[in-house]
């Protein structure tokens, strides 16, 4: 570049971004090792490295965590970013992504933003020639394949370690303990939550934990096979004595399960339950791919009983269709003469109320299936469970009168369906049912939903003995979040439009609608 009065100087350094990353391979990939090659780069092709993006200990298999390199492609794209160029190490430590495509689109994403990437420690020159671009390709397969490789590694030494007994990391479990052995077997520590092995040919084995919790392993073991009591009904008994589970947390259903079910507490050492390379989704294995190693750890409970509690449980739910489980319903319903949760829960006859949510989406669905659940089917006491049956009529009842105009959004599981118009939106539905608060004084209780507080919503009171609909009105939104009582003729009801028939539904949303529209351009 020329001066005023012919005196020549350098051209500027361009401003370029570092990005550095080390997952936990070579020691040749450390941070600084990466930050002195780039430097080198810098040095000699006019660059000057004016920010500094890291990722340590992070894989490069997925965006997820790589914080470093989310908030350099958020300030690329967003235009924020102050440099001109993006320098990295090679193409490894860009990503060792499954995908290349995925590798290729972050740098696209920079490249299209005018700040294009370059490798420092690569053979090519990132310019877009033909060239490069196969040896670029190239790399991020083999950056990719290196992982898969290094992963088969991996778990073929776990799988090794495996069957000799050696447990291969996690959590040992109420009423264990982790014990760091020497190559020879010999004990050397028990190790606290959180504490790791030091030395790579120590291993690590399961022992018995604290005699208390030994204590409360074999009575699980005892409420299910001698008392005959449910999963969930064990639970309750060790919550109720006040016992402890794992964090100072309360028992549920998972965790008494998980004592009742793992081969770990009669001694037998299992590994590969579950499968989740290159972090892919965790998935279950068949229990015909699981590596078991009889005898691996001294046992809590006898291996027989713990056999004995596998064939109660698999006759619970195990291997039973959908219509064994439905006829166990059927069963309870005929001997208790009406069905709740609590009853379910609380039975030794019919499997869990968790199980038939996982078979049939909703324990509501499963009464549907064997023909329960209208609303005179319901005694005085379950209020809750007739009030839901009645919304669902009300609901099928809306959407039959308009089949062209509504339809019923369900989402499965314990959501609340809901109803959706032609137009889009969405139209929550509540049922308020009546309560004598003194005497012959009625009352009705509203339970708005927080998530669904700003949808259209249409308000159904029941009568006097809640079988039945006294009235409805629309409202825009609802402007409580907790639940709360109205009289007869409350002032709030005049926030909404009562609806006259039921058949006024969608013309009353439009007026409200029309109106909202209007609110709103009308200047202040």
């Amino acid at each position: 570049m020329r001066l005023p009065g012919g005196t020549m100087t350098a051209n500027p350094a361009v401003p370029a971004a570092q990005y550095l990353r080390m997952s936990t391979e070579h020691q040749q990939y450390s941070l600084e090792n990466q930050s002195t090659a780039i430097k080198k780069y810098a040095e000699s092709n006019n660059f000057e490295i004016v920010r500094t993006y890291s990722d340590a200990a992070r894989s490069g298999l997925v965006l997820r965590r790589r914080t470093g390199l989310q908030q350099l492609l958020k300030e690329v794209v967003g235009g924020t970013s102050g440099y001109r160029a993006i320098l990295v190490y090679d193409v490894s430590r860009w990503g060792r992504f499954q995908d290349t495509d995925e590798s290729a689109h972050y740098e696209f994403l920079c490249k299209s933003a005018g700040v294009p990437v370059h490798y420092c420690a690569e053979t090519f020159a990132n310019d877009g020639t033909l060239s490069s671009l196969i040896m670029k390709a190239l790399k991020r397969t083999m950056a990719g394949e290196y992982s898969r490789e290094l992963g088969v590694k991996v778990l073929a030494g776990q799988k090794r370690l495996a069957c000799l007994g050696f447990k291969q990391g996690g959590r040992p479990g109420y009423g264990l303990r982790r014990m760091l052995v020497s190559s020879d077997l010999h004990p050397k520590q028990q190790l606290a939550f959180g504490e790791r092995k030091s030395i790579a040919t120590d291993r690590v084995i399961l022992v018995p934990g604290p005699p208390h919790e030994l204590q409360v392993v074999r009575e699980i073991f005892r409420y299910l096979i001698c008392d005959e009591q449910s999963v969930y009904a064990i639970a309750c008994e060790l919550n109720r004595k006040g016992i402890e589970y794992t964090g100072h947390s309360k028992w549920d259903y998972q965790a008494v399960y998980n004592v009742l079910t793992h081969p770990k507490y009669a001694g037998c050492h299992v590994f590969g339950r579950t499968s989740r390379k290159l972090y892919t989704p965790s998935v279950r294995l068949q229990k015909s791919e699981w590596i078991l190693k009889p005898g691996a750890f001294e046992p809590i409970i006898n291996p027989a009983v713990f056999a004995d509690a596998q064939k109660i449980l698999d006759g619970r739910t195990f291997n039973q269709t959908d219509e064994e489980l439905l006829d166990r319903l059927r069963a309870l319903l005929t001997l208790e003469g009406r069905l709740s949760l609590n009853i379910i829960k609380n039975s030794t006859r019919a499997p869990s109320p968790t199980t038939y949510r996982n078979r049939f989406g909703s324990l509501r669905r499963a009464y549907q299936l064997i023909g329960y659940g209208r609303p005179d089917q319901f005694g005085s006491i379950d209020m809750r469970g007739r009030a839901l049956a009645l919304r669902e009529e009300l609901i099928s009842r809306i959407v039959a009168m308009f089949p062209n105009d509504v339809t019923i959004v369900r989402r499965g599981g314990r959501w609340r369906s809901r109803l959706r118009l032609s137009n889009g939106r969405i139209v929550s539905v509540l049922v308020a049912r009546s309560i004598r608060a003194w005497k012959e004084t009625l009352r009705w209780q509203v339970d708005p939903v927080w998530h669904e507080r700003k949808f259209i919503t249409l308000l159904a009171r029941l009568d006097a003995d809640n079988l039945s609909f006294l009235d409805f009105h629309v409202f825009l939104k609802m402007d409580r979040r907790c639940r709360f009582r109205i009289c007869l003729s409350d002032p709030w009801l005049k926030q909404g439009m009562r609806l006259s028939d039921l058949s006024r539904l969608c013309e009353v949303v439009t007026l409200w609608l029309r109106k909202l529209a209007l609110t709103r351009r009308v200047p202040n």
